[in-house]
Formats: C-alpha cells, structure tokens, sequence
C-alpha cells in the first residue's frame, strides 16, 4: 500500500530529477558558448543571486541589462530560473524570513494570525537579510557546481577523437 508520504517523496524525487535535467541541459549548451568556464560560473551564480532574491519580477529586467551591458554567458544566467523557478521561491522566502528572525529576533507583537501593515518594515528586514544570506550561499554552490561541471565537460569532449577530418593532418 502506497502513503501519501512516500508518494510525495517520490513524486519530489522525479521533480528534482527533472529540473536538474534542465539545468544540465542549459548548462551543457553554455559550455558550447566562447565563455572561459569560469565566465560560465560566475553567469551562472549571478544569475542564481539575482533569481534568489525576492524582486517581484524586477530580476528580469536585471537579467536584461546584464546581458547587454556586460559579457555574461546569458544562457547560464538564464538557466539558474530553472533552480529557483517560482514554486521553489517560496520555501526560499519561507527559510529566508526564518533565517532573519534567528538573526534578529521575533517581530514583536505579530503571531500568525495577527499581522498588520505596521510591522511591515520588521518583517521585510528579516526576509531580506535571510534572503541576501541565502542568495550568497546558493550563488557560491552555483558557481562551484557551475565550474566544476563545465571543466568536467570540456575534458570529457576535448578528450574524445574529432570526427571532423577537416581539422586532421594531411597525410
């Protein structure tokens, strides 16, 4: 007999497997790009701050202009939405508003069923300040695993034989 909890546990399963899928997939095309593999990584980590935050859709306009006005690998900045997409954001905003309150303490006077407008600045510092720490952290994994799987490709495919006779010596 199937629980619910273990469904839940595999469903989860699948849907990790298939977003890592994704970013794989971005990534792999990425690697393809003229970008060195640590302008990959660090696209791919700001992309992942950026997306991190909780911009209310303004980190489309900074993806935007970062991938005008600089030389970023776009495709992995664009790729980390796929970590962050917006049903993940929540359990981000979630642990980053806990974060804040260990760090700054409970808001006085609110409690689940009693927030009002006045304690607004309160609760927003907390969640920016988990956020911004959370961010920091998810961008430093990105860039590692960014790095380390970009490398990890361009050996792999450096190592196979070309098939473009072209590119041989005469003989």
């Amino acid at each position: 007999m199937i629980t619910v909890a273990s469904y839940l546990t595999v469903e989860m399963g699948h849907r990790l497997r298939r977003v890592r899928e994704r970013v794989n997939k971005r990534l792999v095309q990425a690697f393809v790009e003229t970008h060195t593999p640590r302008e990959v990584a660090v696209s791919f980590s700001i992309g992942v701050f950026v997306t991190a935050l909780p911009t209310l859709g303004t980190g489309l306009l900074v993806f935007l202009g970062l991938a005008v006005l600089s030389r970023v690998s776009k495709i992995a900045m664009f790729a980390s939405v796929l970590v962050l997409n917006p049903v993940v954001k929540w359990g981000v905003y979630a642990a980053s508003y806990s974060l804040g309150r260990l760090l700054l303490g409970p808001v006085p006077d609110a409690s689940f069923t009693s927030v009002s407008a006045s304690m607004g600045v309160d609760v927003l510092a907390r969640l920016w300040l988990g956020n911004l720490l959370l961010a920091t952290l998810f961008a430093a994994v990105g860039y590692v695993f960014a790095l380390r799987t970009v490398e990890a490709f361009r050996r792999r495919t450096q190592a196979e034989p070309s098939t473009d006779r072209s590119l041989s010596t005469q003989e």
